[in-house]
């Protein structure tokens, strides 16, 4: 075993100013209360909040203080992310990635913005897969990308063993992302670090998963610092050997026989996909509006015709069902 400890930190995150100094602070306070540690992870937009309005170049003096702390600490840090203006004005939700020389080993961009809460901003397109020498192989992931298995199934396919996650989610679907958290361990074979804000920064309930699906540390609703040793030997064995001995999902997949058609955007496989309308914010339901909708693609027979005997194979569609308020 290469032992190597992760501490996630879950802290307070304001809106309406900078946390900078906050955030600062709890390295110190980290490495002072647990020397040992080696890695540090924030949660999404812990620095500046969740308000597009503090978005700037990546090239400024925040980053750089930091990348002062995590060569003055000896460690690896991610400070979660911010809201990052490009040279062609778009904004993206940004990550980087410091090594313990204090340089800028890696940079992410979020791929899947929690649209269309999340608007105005842009998305990545590019994967962030970085090296940790004599320790292993990791990946990063910021909040929504973890609900599409494909950003995961990339990265673990590249050979990723731990999975980082900084998350922003204050909204009533943690308990269904902390589920999303625990299926990823299991499905990739790989540890999952993913570590929520306060107040505007969220709900709390951060959470370290093992490769074997195994919650190692849950976090509550408070501020929370929680090192956490990990053992890449685990990952290894288990993706050689099946979880508890028994699915090898990793070489399964490899050897699969089939092709999904549904990544061929091309293929017509997501034909149901283009009926659902557009990604845009729900409304308040309006008198008059249908309150019942039947799937387009659903068919039955015609009145009187059976399919086993109809030689002309009519079918007409199910009516849309056009249920008005009364009153």
């Amino acid at each position: 075993m290469t032992p190597f400890a992760i501490a996630g930190i879950q802290m307070h995150v304001a809106a309406a100013h900078p946390n900078v100094d906050a955030l600062r602070h709890k390295i110190d306070l980290a490495m002072a209360r647990f020397p040992w540690t080696q890695m540090v992870l924030f949660s999404e937009l812990a620095a500046y909040g969740p308000l597009t309005k503090f978005a700037q170049p990546l090239e400024n003096d925040t980053i750089r203080l930091l990348q002062e702390d995590a060569k003055r600490h000896n460690i690896w840090l991610i400070p979660g992310s911010m809201f990052e203006t490009a040279a062609d004005g778009r904004i993206y939700n940004t990550s980087v990635v410091i090594n313990p020389e204090g340089e800028i080993v890696s940079t992410y961009r979020k791929m899947f913005p929690f649209r269309p809460y999340e608007a105005g901003v842009s998305a990545g397109t590019e994967f962030c897969i970085f090296d940790v020498p004599y320790v292993g192989r990791f990946g990063l992931s910021i909040c929504y990308d973890i609900w599409f298995p494909e950003t995961t199934r990339h990265l673990t396919a590249q050979g990723v063993e731990v999975l980082l996650h900084p998350v922003l989610t204050g909204t009533t679907d943690r308990d269904a992302e902390l589920a999303i958290a625990r299926a990823t361990a299991a499905q990739f074979q790989c540890y999952v670090f993913d570590v929520n804000g306060l107040g505007s920064g969220g709900v709390g309930k951060s959470c370290v998963v093992d490769p074997s699906a195994q919650v190692l540390h849950q976090a509550a609703g408070q501020e929370d610092i929680f090192p956490i040793e990990i053992d890449l030997d685990q990952v290894r064995r288990q993706r050689n050997t099946g979880m508890k001995g028994l699915g090898q999902v990793l070489k399964s997949f490899r050897d699969r026989e089939v092709e999904f058609p549904v990544y061929d955007r091309a293929s017509g496989a997501d034909a149901y996909l283009q009926t659902l309308g557009p990604l845009e914010m729900p409304k308040q339901w309006e008198k008059g509006a249908p309150l019942i909708l039947t799937d387009p693609r659903i068919e039955t027979p015609a009145a009187g015709h059976s399919p086993a005997n109809d030689d002309a194979g009519q079918v007409q569609k199910i009516p849309t069902v056009d249920k008005t308020a009364s009153g």
